[in-house]
């Protein structure tokens, strides 16, 4: 890789991204082999967290055209990339005075966002726990592993409830 101009400009995370897997990051857990830093390897996981890792020069390139109208500044610009602001409230902080600059136009501007850039990876959230009765088996199982039918507690009348042999509460149906 040849340096054209020193210090040419501002990059994208998705350029510094494309740098650091070009010098060997990636998701390995050993990351001995490579000749990165510590430092890089924080900076390489954060960006493989963030919208970058999605992009391609062609998202990059197609919304560098079509937010030529805006007249945005580079930083601006770069922000946006970087950011990739999906609600007004995400771009106000970084389009300086937006509402004087584009009053109704700023909507549009974040249509344009969300249509060209690609989202970043989402969070996998934890399930959240059901109200399921579980019974036990004589074993300790779980019923459910048996493919047993597990009944929520608002399905449970009062009258289904029964004792059996062994004194404990069942549910009839």
């Amino acid at each position: 890789m040849k340096i054209k101009e020193a210090n040419a400009g501002a990059l994208t995370n998705f350029e510094v991204l494309g740098f650091l897997r070009s010098r060997g990051a990636s998701k390995d857990p050993t990351r001995v082999i490579v000749p990165i830093a510590p430092s890089e390897f924080k900076v390489y996981d954060y960006l493989v967290e963030s919208a970058a890792c999605n992009q391609t020069k062609e998202h990059v390139k197609e919304f560098l055209e079509r937010c030529k109208s805006y007249k945005l500044a580079k930083a601006e610009v770069l922000n946006i990339i970087n950011l990739r602001p999906s609600a007004l409230v995400e771009i106000d902080p970084i389009i300086e005075e937006s509402e004087k600059r584009f009053g109704e136009q700023l909507e549009e501007l974040v249509n344009l966002v969300v249509e060209v850039l690609p989202e970043p990876p989402t969070q996998k959230l934890p399930e959240p726990e059901s109200n399921e009765v579980k019974e036990d088996t004589m074993d300790g199982k779980n019923m459910d592993e048996d493919k047993t039918e597990t009944v929520t507690v608002e399905q449970i009348d009062k009258d289904q409830i029964e004792p059996n042999e062994d004194g404990e509460q069942i549910v009839v149906s």
